[in-house]
Protein backbone atom coordinates (compact mmCIF):
# COMPACT_ATOMS: atom_id res chain seq x y z
CA UNK A 1 0.00 0.00 0.00
CA UNK A 2 2.76 2.47 1.27
CA UNK A 3 4.14 2.21 -2.39
CA UNK A 4 1.14 2.63 -4.32
CA UNK A 5 0.63 5.84 -2.40
CA UNK A 6 4.65 6.55 -3.41
CA UNK A 7 3.70 5.76 -6.75
CA UNK A 8 0.27 8.26 -6.80
CA UNK A 9 2.32 10.78 -4.97
CA UNK A 10 5.10 10.76 -7.59
CA UNK A 11 2.58 11.26 -10.39
CA UNK A 12 0.98 13.92 -9.14
CA UNK A 13 4.35 15.49 -8.48
CA UNK A 14 4.90 14.89 -11.81
CA UNK A 15 1.61 15.90 -12.92
CA UNK A 16 2.70 19.48 -11.48
CA UNK A 17 5.40 19.99 -12.86
CA UNK A 18 3.74 20.12 -16.33
CA UNK A 19 1.31 22.05 -15.47
CA UNK A 20 3.76 24.30 -14.46
CA UNK A 21 5.82 24.20 -17.25
CA UNK A 22 2.68 24.46 -19.47
CA UNK A 23 1.83 27.71 -17.19
CA UNK A 24 4.96 29.15 -17.98
CA UNK A 25 4.42 28.31 -22.21
CA UNK A 26 0.87 29.92 -22.13
CA UNK A 27 2.23 33.16 -20.09
CA UNK A 28 5.63 33.53 -21.85
CA UNK A 29 6.43 32.41 -25.58
CA UNK A 30 9.07 34.73 -26.18
CA UNK A 31 12.33 32.71 -26.88
CA UNK A 32 14.23 32.57 -23.11
CA UNK A 33 17.31 34.12 -24.69
CA UNK A 34 15.39 37.25 -25.58
CA UNK A 35 13.40 37.53 -22.58
CA UNK A 36 16.55 37.49 -20.68
CA UNK A 37 18.39 40.16 -23.11
CA UNK A 38 15.39 42.25 -23.07
CA UNK A 39 15.29 42.20 -19.12
CA UNK A 40 18.86 43.34 -19.35
CA UNK A 41 18.57 45.74 -21.42
CA UNK A 42 15.10 47.30 -19.46
CA UNK A 43 17.03 47.31 -16.35
CA UNK A 44 20.46 49.56 -18.11
CA UNK A 45 18.05 51.55 -19.73
CA UNK A 46 16.35 52.94 -16.59
CA UNK A 47 12.97 54.12 -15.86
CA UNK A 48 12.20 56.21 -19.57
CA UNK A 49 11.19 53.14 -21.02
CA UNK A 50 10.75 50.71 -18.18
CA UNK A 51 7.42 52.52 -17.36
CA UNK A 52 6.33 51.18 -20.97
CA UNK A 53 7.60 47.65 -20.40
CA UNK A 54 5.44 45.63 -18.78
CA UNK A 55 4.46 42.08 -18.25
CA UNK A 56 6.72 39.28 -18.09
CA UNK A 57 6.50 38.32 -21.73
CA UNK A 58 8.16 41.38 -24.08
CA UNK A 59 6.32 39.89 -27.23
CA UNK A 60 2.72 40.00 -25.27
CA UNK A 61 0.57 37.50 -23.69
CA UNK A 62 -2.52 38.00 -25.21
CA UNK A 63 -3.50 40.36 -22.23
CA UNK A 64 -0.84 42.35 -22.47
CA UNK A 65 0.48 43.84 -25.58
CA UNK A 66 3.90 43.76 -26.85
CA UNK A 67 6.80 46.09 -24.78
CA UNK A 68 6.54 49.59 -26.84
CA UNK A 69 9.32 49.46 -29.40
CA UNK A 70 9.34 45.28 -29.61
CA UNK A 71 8.29 43.63 -32.55
CA UNK A 72 8.11 39.90 -32.67
CA UNK A 73 7.74 37.36 -35.20
CA UNK A 74 6.96 33.40 -34.87
CA UNK A 75 9.57 30.94 -35.03
CA UNK A 76 8.94 28.35 -38.08
CA UNK A 77 8.12 25.01 -36.70
CA UNK A 78 7.44 26.15 -32.98
CA UNK A 79 4.90 27.99 -30.86
CA UNK A 80 7.83 30.18 -29.65
CA UNK A 81 8.19 33.96 -30.84
CA UNK A 82 12.07 35.80 -31.46
CA UNK A 83 12.58 39.82 -30.87
CA UNK A 84 13.23 41.15 -34.73
CA UNK A 85 13.25 45.01 -34.19
CA UNK A 86 14.21 47.24 -31.35
CA UNK A 87 13.22 50.93 -31.32
CA UNK A 88 13.66 52.88 -28.86
CA UNK A 89 14.55 56.26 -29.83
CA UNK A 90 13.99 59.51 -28.22
CA UNK A 91 13.30 58.88 -25.11
CA UNK A 92 17.13 60.12 -23.22
CA UNK A 93 18.61 57.42 -22.63
CA UNK A 94 21.83 57.92 -20.93
CA UNK A 95 24.55 55.19 -20.37
CA UNK A 96 27.15 52.99 -22.76
CA UNK A 97 25.24 51.21 -25.49
CA UNK A 98 23.77 48.06 -24.49
CA UNK A 99 25.67 45.70 -24.86
CA UNK A 100 22.62 42.73 -24.42
CA UNK A 101 21.58 44.05 -27.63
CA UNK A 102 24.20 42.10 -29.05
CA UNK A 103 22.09 39.06 -27.71
CA UNK A 104 19.29 39.47 -29.67
CA UNK A 105 20.50 37.46 -32.69
CA UNK A 106 17.05 37.69 -34.84
CA UNK A 107 17.40 41.42 -35.08
CA UNK A 108 16.91 43.01 -38.47
CA UNK A 109 16.07 46.71 -36.96
CA UNK A 110 18.13 48.28 -34.54
CA UNK A 111 16.79 51.94 -33.71
CA UNK A 112 18.28 53.57 -30.95
CA UNK A 113 18.89 56.96 -32.19
CA UNK A 114 18.27 60.17 -30.37
CA UNK A 115 19.55 59.47 -27.21
CA UNK A 116 22.01 60.07 -24.91
CA UNK A 117 24.06 56.58 -25.32
CA UNK A 118 28.34 57.04 -24.53
CA UNK A 119 31.20 55.32 -24.85
CA UNK A 120 31.96 52.84 -28.21
CA UNK A 121 29.89 50.35 -30.28
CA UNK A 122 30.66 47.09 -28.74
CA UNK A 123 33.11 44.70 -31.76
CA UNK A 124 29.65 42.05 -30.63
CA UNK A 125 27.69 44.02 -32.88
CA UNK A 126 28.99 41.61 -35.45
CA UNK A 127 26.72 38.94 -34.34
CA UNK A 128 23.59 40.61 -35.60
CA UNK A 129 23.61 38.65 -38.65
CA UNK A 130 20.41 39.14 -39.68
CA UNK A 131 20.29 43.17 -38.94
CA UNK A 132 18.97 45.31 -42.37
CA UNK A 133 18.78 49.02 -40.43
CA UNK A 134 21.44 50.13 -37.84
CA UNK A 135 20.14 53.67 -36.08
CA UNK A 136 22.43 54.96 -33.69
CA UNK A 137 22.34 58.68 -35.28
CA UNK A 138 22.08 61.76 -32.89
CA UNK A 139 24.12 59.78 -29.59
CA UNK A 140 27.28 60.63 -28.18
CA UNK A 141 29.06 57.57 -28.88
CA UNK A 142 32.92 57.62 -28.99
CA UNK A 143 36.04 55.57 -29.99
CA UNK A 144 36.24 54.16 -33.40
CA UNK A 145 33.65 52.67 -35.60
CA UNK A 146 33.79 48.43 -34.93
CA UNK A 147 35.37 46.97 -38.80
CA UNK A 148 33.04 43.96 -37.36
CA UNK A 149 29.83 46.19 -38.41
CA UNK A 150 31.60 45.15 -42.21
CA UNK A 151 30.25 41.56 -41.07
CA UNK A 152 26.38 42.51 -41.15
CA UNK A 153 25.36 40.89 -44.81
CA UNK A 154 22.02 42.10 -44.78
CA UNK A 155 22.53 45.71 -43.55
CA UNK A 156 21.07 47.93 -46.04
CA UNK A 157 20.99 51.42 -43.58
CA UNK A 158 23.62 52.16 -41.70
CA UNK A 159 23.01 55.73 -39.86
CA UNK A 160 26.22 56.57 -37.47
CA UNK A 161 25.81 60.24 -37.75
CA UNK A 162 26.19 63.47 -35.18
CA UNK A 163 28.06 61.19 -32.70
CA UNK A 164 31.61 61.43 -31.51
CA UNK A 165 33.44 59.00 -33.65
CA UNK A 166 36.97 59.13 -34.31
CA UNK A 167 39.77 57.18 -36.19
CA UNK A 168 39.43 55.78 -39.50
CA UNK A 169 36.33 54.85 -41.74
CA UNK A 170 37.02 50.80 -41.82
CA UNK A 171 37.27 49.53 -45.43
CA UNK A 172 35.52 46.52 -43.99
CA UNK A 173 32.31 48.35 -44.53
CA UNK A 174 32.99 47.81 -48.37
CA UNK A 175 31.72 44.36 -47.37
CA UNK A 176 28.04 45.17 -47.13
CA UNK A 177 26.98 43.99 -50.10
CA UNK A 178 23.32 45.24 -49.77
CA UNK A 179 24.06 48.44 -48.53
CA UNK A 180 22.30 51.62 -49.88
CA UNK A 181 22.48 54.58 -47.33
CA UNK A 182 25.62 55.21 -45.39
CA UNK A 183 25.34 58.54 -43.11
CA UNK A 184 29.19 59.09 -41.29
CA UNK A 185 28.55 63.08 -41.24
CA UNK A 186 29.29 65.42 -38.03
CA UNK A 187 31.78 63.23 -36.38
CA UNK A 188 35.81 62.94 -35.89
CA UNK A 189 36.52 60.60 -38.29
CA UNK A 190 39.94 60.90 -39.98
CA UNK A 191 41.82 59.92 -42.81
CA UNK A 192 40.97 59.20 -46.27
CA UNK A 193 37.66 57.75 -47.34
CA UNK A 194 38.03 54.24 -48.63
CA UNK A 195 38.05 53.87 -52.54
CA UNK A 196 37.30 50.19 -51.45
CA UNK A 197 33.43 51.75 -51.05
CA UNK A 198 32.95 52.35 -54.52
CA UNK A 199 32.38 48.57 -55.06
CA UNK A 200 29.27 48.87 -53.14
CA UNK A 201 26.77 48.53 -56.54
CA UNK A 202 24.07 49.03 -54.24
CA UNK A 203 24.80 52.31 -52.59
CA UNK A 204 22.66 55.40 -52.83
CA UNK A 205 23.47 57.72 -50.32
CA UNK A 206 26.95 58.40 -49.23
CA UNK A 207 27.73 61.14 -46.48
CA UNK A 208 30.77 61.58 -44.63
CA UNK A 209 30.37 65.51 -44.62
CA UNK A 210 31.26 67.52 -41.44
CA UNK A 211 34.47 65.14 -40.17
CA UNK A 212 38.56 65.85 -40.78
CA UNK A 213 39.07 63.53 -43.50
CA UNK A 214 41.70 64.46 -46.42
CA UNK A 215 42.55 63.21 -49.66
CA UNK A 216 40.88 63.96 -53.36
CA UNK A 217 38.05 62.91 -54.92
CA UNK A 218 40.29 60.91 -57.56
CA UNK A 219 41.60 58.89 -54.80
CA UNK A 220 37.78 57.66 -54.10
CA UNK A 221 36.75 56.94 -57.86
CA UNK A 222 40.15 55.61 -59.13
CA UNK A 223 38.07 51.77 -59.29
CA UNK A 224 37.29 51.31 -62.52
CA UNK A 225 33.33 51.26 -62.69
CA UNK A 226 32.79 52.38 -58.94
CA UNK A 227 29.46 54.03 -57.40
CA UNK A 228 27.21 52.12 -60.05
CA UNK A 229 24.14 53.39 -57.85
CA UNK A 230 25.04 56.14 -56.48
CA UNK A 231 23.09 59.24 -55.91
CA UNK A 232 24.07 61.37 -53.52
CA UNK A 233 27.36 62.18 -52.59
CA UNK A 234 28.31 64.42 -49.53
CA UNK A 235 31.87 65.52 -48.92
CA UNK A 236 31.41 68.80 -47.50
CA UNK A 237 33.19 70.27 -44.50
CA UNK A 238 36.21 68.50 -44.77
CA UNK A 239 40.00 68.77 -45.59
CA UNK A 240 40.05 67.34 -49.10
CA UNK A 241 42.43 68.58 -51.43
CA UNK A 242 43.06 68.84 -55.45
CA UNK A 243 40.65 68.93 -58.32
CA UNK A 244 37.17 67.67 -59.68
CA UNK A 245 38.22 64.95 -61.71
CA UNK A 246 36.90 64.48 -65.02
CA UNK A 247 35.94 60.71 -64.58
CA UNK A 248 33.37 61.81 -62.02
CA UNK A 249 31.44 62.10 -64.94
CA UNK A 250 31.28 58.11 -64.80
CA UNK A 251 28.86 58.40 -62.05
CA UNK A 252 26.02 58.63 -64.33
CA UNK A 253 23.17 58.35 -61.56
CA UNK A 254 24.65 60.86 -59.71
CA UNK A 255 21.90 63.44 -58.60
CA UNK A 256 23.56 65.20 -55.45
CA UNK A 257 27.42 66.77 -55.30
CA UNK A 258 28.12 68.41 -51.98
CA UNK A 259 31.69 69.72 -51.94
CA UNK A 260 31.50 72.80 -49.75
CA UNK A 261 34.03 74.17 -47.57
CA UNK A 262 37.14 72.12 -48.43
CA UNK A 263 40.52 72.84 -50.10
CA UNK A 264 39.60 71.71 -53.52
CA UNK A 265 41.45 73.27 -56.43
CA UNK A 266 41.95 74.10 -60.26
CA UNK A 267 38.85 74.20 -63.03
CA UNK A 268 35.74 72.58 -63.04
CA UNK A 269 35.66 70.13 -66.04
CA UNK A 270 33.59 70.36 -68.87
CA UNK A 271 32.69 66.53 -68.40
CA UNK A 272 30.74 66.81 -65.24
CA UNK A 273 28.18 69.18 -66.48
CA UNK A 274 26.98 66.10 -68.43
CA UNK A 275 26.00 63.67 -65.29
CA UNK A 276 22.38 63.15 -66.47
CA UNK A 277 20.56 63.71 -63.48
CA UNK A 278 22.41 65.52 -61.70
CA UNK A 279 20.02 68.40 -59.62
CA UNK A 280 22.50 70.10 -57.02
CA UNK A 281 26.54 70.99 -57.87
CA UNK A 282 27.61 73.07 -54.50
CA UNK A 283 31.32 73.70 -54.71
CA UNK A 284 31.04 76.92 -52.17
CA UNK A 285 34.15 77.88 -50.34
CA UNK A 286 36.60 75.74 -52.05
CA UNK A 287 39.85 76.90 -54.38
CA UNK A 288 38.14 76.33 -57.56
CA UNK A 289 39.44 78.97 -60.40
CA UNK A 290 38.67 79.84 -64.26
CA UNK A 291 35.70 79.36 -65.93
CA UNK A 292 31.91 77.10 -65.40
CA UNK A 293 31.32 75.62 -68.44
CA UNK A 294 28.05 77.67 -70.28
CA UNK A 295 26.84 73.79 -70.59
CA UNK A 296 25.64 74.10 -66.81
CA UNK A 297 23.09 76.61 -67.68
CA UNK A 298 21.92 74.47 -70.15
CA UNK A 299 21.53 71.18 -68.40
CA UNK A 300 18.05 69.78 -68.35
CA UNK A 301 18.18 68.93 -64.43
CA UNK A 302 20.74 71.36 -62.47
CA UNK A 303 18.86 73.22 -59.99
CA UNK A 304 21.39 74.29 -57.73
CA UNK A 305 24.60 75.25 -58.45
CA UNK A 306 26.51 77.49 -55.80
CA UNK A 307 30.21 78.69 -56.20
CA UNK A 308 30.63 81.03 -54.06
CA UNK A 309 33.61 81.72 -51.81
CA UNK A 310 36.22 80.54 -54.78
CA UNK A 311 38.50 82.24 -57.57
CA UNK A 312 36.21 81.80 -60.69
CA UNK A 313 36.61 84.46 -63.50
CA UNK A 314 33.81 87.06 -63.30
CA UNK A 315 31.03 86.85 -64.99
CA UNK A 316 30.43 83.20 -63.38
CA UNK A 317 26.97 82.93 -61.56
CA UNK A 318 25.13 80.91 -59.63
CA UNK A 319 22.08 78.82 -60.63
CA UNK A 320 18.90 78.62 -58.14
CA UNK A 321 19.05 79.62 -54.18
CA UNK A 322 21.41 78.44 -52.43
CA UNK A 323 20.16 76.00 -49.19
CA UNK A 324 20.95 73.42 -46.90
CA UNK A 325 20.52 70.00 -48.38
CA UNK A 326 18.78 68.01 -45.57
CA UNK A 327 16.90 65.32 -46.71
CA UNK A 328 13.73 63.92 -44.29
CA UNK A 329 14.23 60.61 -43.01
CA UNK A 330 11.60 59.34 -44.77
CA UNK A 331 13.45 58.93 -48.04
CA UNK A 332 15.84 56.85 -46.14
CA UNK A 333 13.88 54.61 -43.71
CA UNK A 334 12.61 52.18 -46.14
Amino acid sequence: MANYFRLISSILHLLIALLLLLNDAVLCKTLKRDVKALNEIKASLGWRVVYAWVGDDPCGDGDLPAWSGVTCSPVSGSDYRVVTELEVYAVSIVGPFPLAVTNLMDLTRLDLHNNKLTGPIPSQIGRLKHLKILNLRWNKLQDSIPPEIGELKQLTHLYLSFNNFKGEIPKELANLPQLRYLQLHENRLIGRIPPELGTLTNLRHLDVGNNHLVGTIRELIRIEGCFPALRNLYLNNNYLTGGVPSQLSNLTNLEILYLSYNKMSGVIPFGVAHIPRLTYLYLDHNQFTGRIPDTFNKHPFLKEMYIEGNSFRPGVKPIGEHKVLELADSEFLV
